[in-house]
């Protein structure tokens, strides 16, 4: 699992399209916005503390 707060990271914008980008060059799925929370891709763990 990566976390990136984008407020506050130096990775460029390659770098977190990297990240967030699958090989097909479509955002990984799942994708939610929650607030101003994007989750990009499947962890339970993430999910579980984000949804109860």
């Amino acid at each position: 699992m990566v976390e990136v707060d984008l407020t506050k990271t130096d990775l460029t914008r390659e770098e977190i399209l990297k990240l967030v980008l699958g090989p097909t060059g479509n955002l990984r799925a799942p994708t939610l916005l929650t607030g101003n929370v994007m989750v990009v891709g499947f962890n339970e763990e993430m999910y579980a503390g984000l949804f109860g």
